[in-house]
């Protein structure tokens, strides 16, 4: 089972940025997809970027597309989520997922097994 540690939430104001770091140890990420999500109290999880196991294929939400991107590096076990332009409605938990499935790609919830403990995003207006 792998451990996500999620860091590099904190408080932006409108326009800025924030880096996301997701750091996975207890195995490697390398044959795993990985992604983010998010989750504002009393709403629904929701899908905000994936990413596939080499790194060729990204998907995002369609409010976060032009914003937020997604990477990884295999060596250092870590996956990152750049946001640019953050809103006030950006503001949530972020959680850091692993996908149940090797070479496996999904933008749901449900096929993701290992998730962070989450970092807290908020941008203030």
């Amino acid at each position: 089972q792998v451990q996500l540690v999620e860091s590099g939430g904190g408080l932006v104001q409108a326009g800025g940025s924030l880096r996301l770091s997701c750091a996975a140890s207890g195995r490697t990420i390398s044959s795993y997809a990985m992604g983010w999500f998010r989750q504002v109290s009393g709403q629904e999880r929701e899908f905000v970027a994936t990413i596939s196991w080499s790194g060729d294929r990204r998907y995002y939400e369609d409010s976060v597309k032009g914003r937020f991107t997604i990477s990884r590096d295999n060596a250092k076990n870590t996956v990152w989520l750049q946001m640019n332009s953050l809103k006030p409605e950006d503001t949530a938990v972020y959680y850091c997922a692993s996908h149940r499935t090797t070479y496996s790609i999904s933008t749901s919830s449900y096929h993701f097994g290992s998730w962070g403990q989450g970092t807290q995003v908020t941008v203030s207006s």
